[in-house]
């Protein structure tokens, strides 16, 4: 249950983690749970082959137990248009089963809560990070007034994912008659939902189901052909596929543009360029219309011929001058060691880095290109006779 989670001294990447009660599955033979302090100990990090395991999730089909994310309920009439006023993210006309990404930022622009939605039989679903869900939760509670709508932890539902190409044979298992499409959802026997995600592979799908269901889940689709994969695994696939996670590849000065964050349900973002006001949209418009993003993520690839790997957090610097910060470090089963990082914008892609006890590279197909011609400057030009 969430309400048994506790406060806890230790830091990762500059956060106050909560210590979330250990997930049944670690009982599984094999099991090795993440790091204490991490932001995944109450789950495995893998089952004894992690890079094995990655493979499973690319080319047949695994698990995943990601029961250690926060899970938030909202019920109510209006609690699709309240959301859309309160997030960045459109929302207010989404259909039943649709799926999408959202944001809550500050005044500023700068990141607070990343979140997966999911409306669906008149309750909007909410996953998140489970350092930040209360947070989350608390700020969607004061920000409610008089709208028709309703925000609740939901501490009886859990999250599993079911990676790889093979996920369609699962379909008697699930109790479906076909996998659903990219951002929709499909409600599963006996409550909760499978949702397809359009990350990490091309082949991704979340099972959102009653928590005193998740060993059956698990068992189930072990017993169906699906692998356990820890989630070593997910964070892998997550990474080569560019996508990030708050609190660990951001920090408190990340806006939605540095991350690739930007752009509309249909886009696979969290930020809907072209919706009503919300907190924060001052800065995504300047920036999207006449400026650029001090930074952006990139893919890095570590000298792995040695077995030490930085921290996330860890400045990554070019000649002794700090250049960036690390996020997720992760060993992957073709790439070997990549990470995640913040790199100031006018570092060309060929710079020597180094990262704590690593060499580093960037790799230059990750690097965003910011030459688009922007609205607002060409409307200045045009004022200007240019």
């Amino acid at each position: 249950m969430w309400g048994r989670n506790r406060r806890t001294e230790h830091q990762y990447c500059g956060l106050v983690s909560f210590e979330v009660a250990p997930s049944p599955i670690l009982q599984v033979p094999g099991a090795v749970a993440g790091l204490p302090g991490s932001p995944d100990a109450a789950v495995a990090w893998h089952y004894g082959d992690p890079l094995g395991e990655q493979r499973a999730a690319v080319q047949r089909v695994a698990v995943v137990d990601r029961s250690h994310r926060f899970v938030i309920a909202i019920t109510g009439k209006e609690r699709l248009s309240w959301l859309h006023t309160i997030s960045s993210q459109a929302v207010a006309d989404l259909r039943d089963g649709e799926s999408t990404e959202n944001l809550d930022l500050d005044l500023n622009g700068r990141v607070q809560h990343h979140f997966v939605l999911t409306d669906l039989d008149g309750t909007v679903w909410i996953d998140t990070e489970a350092e930040r869900g209360q947070a989350l939760l608390d700020f969607l509670q004061k920000m409610v007034f008089w709208a028709d709508a309703k925000p609740v932890a939901a501490a009886d539902h859990a999250v599993l994912s079911v990676l790889g190409p093979r996920t369609a044979e699962l379909i008697e298992t699930l109790g479906v008659a076909s996998l659903p499409e990219t951002n929709r959802a499909l409600a599963l026997p006996g409550g909760g939902f499978l949702r397809r995600m359009p990350w990490p592979t091309a082949d991704s799908f979340d099972l959102v189901v009653p928590r005193d269901q998740l060993v059956t889940w698990w068992t189930r689709l072990r017993a169906a052909g699906a692998e356990p994969a820890g989630s070593w695994t997910f964070e892998a696939l997550r990474v080569a596929a560019l996508r990030p996670r708050i609190g660990v590849d951001t920090d408190d000065r990340t806006i939605p543009h540095e991350v690739n964050w930007i752009g509309g349900p249909a886009e696979f973002g969290a930020v809907h360029l072209n919706k009503g006001c919300y907190r924060g949209q001052e800065t995504v418009a300047r920036v999207h219309n006449l400026g650029k993003p001090p930074r952006h993520l990139v893919l890095l690839h570590l000298d792995g011929s040695n077995d030490s790997r930085p921290e996330p957090g860890t400045p990554v610097t070019a000649g002794g001058r700090t250049v960036g910060v690390l996020g997720t470090v992760v060993d992957h089963y073709e790439l070997g060691p990549i990470a995640l990082a913040l790199i100031k914008r006018n570092i060309p892609a060929d710079t020597a880095l180094e990262a704590g006890p690593c060499a580093a590279a960037i790799d230059a197909d990750s690097v965003p290109s910011h030459d688009e011609p922007q609205a607002g400057r060409l409307a200045v030009e045009k004022l200007r006779g240019r």
